[in-house]
């Protein structure tokens, strides 16, 4: 089965500490590794993820503890949602194979992948301020905005049509 490790911002391994597993050097052989960071709306806790290899963004909105026993549904699921909404056509049982378990792990401090997270947190930053509660936010469409940005680290190419190759090569992978 595989395992896919989510390293976490220091700010974020504050709040999860008891859920942190021990880093196995499990690396998801598709997708590589993800980066998780903590930010707030409305008081509530929520997660801006990012992939390593594609710069691919992923808005976990209102994680409560609870939901940190079954992270890995509720990644998977969001994941899912939000690869639809981009309009990259997959299964869902292609994601349930690809993702596997999630594994959350202490911070590996990769300055990169952290300054990438700070800059769209500036962007939700001013998405708060223009829609104001946590009712209004529209989640898919805002991460749906930040994976339609050209990236430079990716050549001027779009994080959405990073993660659609790679899912697209895991697909005829499998057949």
């Amino acid at each position: 089965m595989n395992k896919t490790s989510i390293y976490t911002t220091r700010k974020l391994e504050k709040t999860v500490n008891e859920f942190i597993s021990e880093n196995e050097q499990n690396k998801n052989e598709y997708l590589g590794e993800w980066t998780a960071t903590l930010f707030y709306v409305s008081h509530k806790k929520c997660w801006l993820i990012i992939n390593k290899l594609t710069k691919y963004l992923l808005i976990l909105a209102d994680v409560k503890k609870s939901d940190l026993k079954n992270i890995s549904k509720k990644f998977k699921e969001t994941f899912y949602a939000q690869l639809i909404y981009d309009g990259i056509v997959i299964e869902y049982e292609l994601i349930e194979k690809i993702i596997g378990e999630i594994k959350l792990l202490e911070t590996n401090n990769d300055r990169s992948t952290n300054g990438s997270l700070n800059n769209c947190l500036l962007y939700l930053d001013d998405w708060k301020y223009e829609f104001g509660d946590f009712k209004n936010m529209p989640f898919r469409d805002l991460n749906n905005r930040l994976n339609s940005s050209p990236n430079k680290m990716l050549n001027w190419l779009y994080p959405k049509e990073k993660m659609d190759e790679l899912i697209k090569a895991y697909a005829q992978h499998r057949i």
